[in-house]
């Protein structure tokens, strides 16, 4: 994981984060923190064999690694795998989720992405940051403080060929105010966040002049004023703090200096979307769902449905 970091460090010193270099390397120093399966990990990635094989990353199944090569044992290391789905090898690892049907739903929508740095929000393992790459993407920045999706995405690096995403294990609130970023991916990230205008902010400061903000969360049906706190769990989940109508999270965005703000996109999530797989093999969203009637939780509330919201920033 610690050269994935230095990588990042080492080629991007030609952009607009050089600058930023000695902010994110004293985050990193004071905020990551050795998981207790890290030296066993480790000693998995020294395994791989780093590969200038072709990649495909412009699929549903972003592809990495020789064809003919077995990586199933050293892929198992690192279960869960929740984001994906990924050809590795000889090994489709298919995924708790189906990333690929939240991206088609994104993509349609949003602006091209060709030559351009984009910066993904809790990015999980990376998954959709290939795809920004194979959307055309100059430059890709994720972050997630979950070390073992870091330890995922430097195992596919370890067999892509070269190219320019990269993954940090920070969060949202240690970033700088890069303010340079041509467009901003805040995704399943805002329903977690105790101070949502907060997040809002963080992200348009993320964003250069004219950005585009990409932003999907769970939402509630209503009008303006409807706002859902559940009481204790949403969908056995302790850290949803609030569900928001997609009225109301427009004028949130606007609220927080976002322009041109339009919901593009509601989708109410399927049990064929998210599930548990050999690859995940915990409870997932049909364990969250009450089991007599699927349009609700197991506490009462309207089961997931997600919507994509799109914004810029002022230029």
């Amino acid at each position: 994981m610690r050269s994935e970091i230095d990588r990042f460090m080492a080629e991007s010193t030609d952009t607009f984060l050089a600058p930023f270099h000695e902010n994110l390397r004293a985050a990193l120093s004071s905020e990551t923190r050795l998981h207790g399966r890290a030296e066993e990990w480790d000693a998995a990635l020294t395994t791989i064999q780093s590969t200038t094989r072709a990649s495909q990353f412009d699929s549903d199944r972003v592809s990495v690694g020789d064809p003919n090569a077995d990586f199933e044992e050293v892929l198992s290391m690192f279960l869960p795998w929740r984001k994906g789905p990924f050809q590795i090898g000889k090994t489709l690892v298919d995924t708790e989720w189906r990333s690929d049907w939240k991206w088609q739903r994104i993509s349609r929508h949003i602006e091209p992405l060709e030559g351009k740095q984009v910066l993904d929000i809790g990015c999980g393992n990376g998954y959709h940051l290939f795809r920004m790459l194979g959307a055309g993407a100059d430059l890709a920045l994720g972050i997630d403080p979950t070390i073992l999706f870091n330890y995922q995405f430097s195992l596919l690096q370890r067999l892509s060929q070269p190219n320019r995403a990269y993954l940090l294990p920070l969060r949202s609130e240690h970033l700088p105010q890069f303010g340079g970023f041509d467009t901003v991916f805040s995704l399943g990230v805002l329903y977690h966040r105790r101070s949502p205008i907060d997040h809002l902010r963080e992200l348009l400061s993320f964003a250069k002049p004219g950005g585009e903000l990409v932003l999907e969360t769970l939402i509630v049906e209503g009008d303006q004023n409807t706002l859902l706190i559940p009481q204790d769990r949403y969908a056995k989940m302790a850290n949803v703090w609030f569900i928001p109508s997609t009225s109301m999270l427009e004028l949130m965005l606007r609220r927080a200096g976002f322009i041109d703000v339009k919901t593009v996109d509601v989708n109410v999530t399927s049990l064929e979307e998210q599930r548990a797989t050999r690859w995940m093999q915990f409870q997932s969203l049909e364990d969250y769902l009450d089991p007599t009637d699927k349009t609700k939780t197991v506490e009462g509330y309207p089961a997931p449905t997600r919507a994509i919201l799109v914004a810029r920033k002022p230029a």
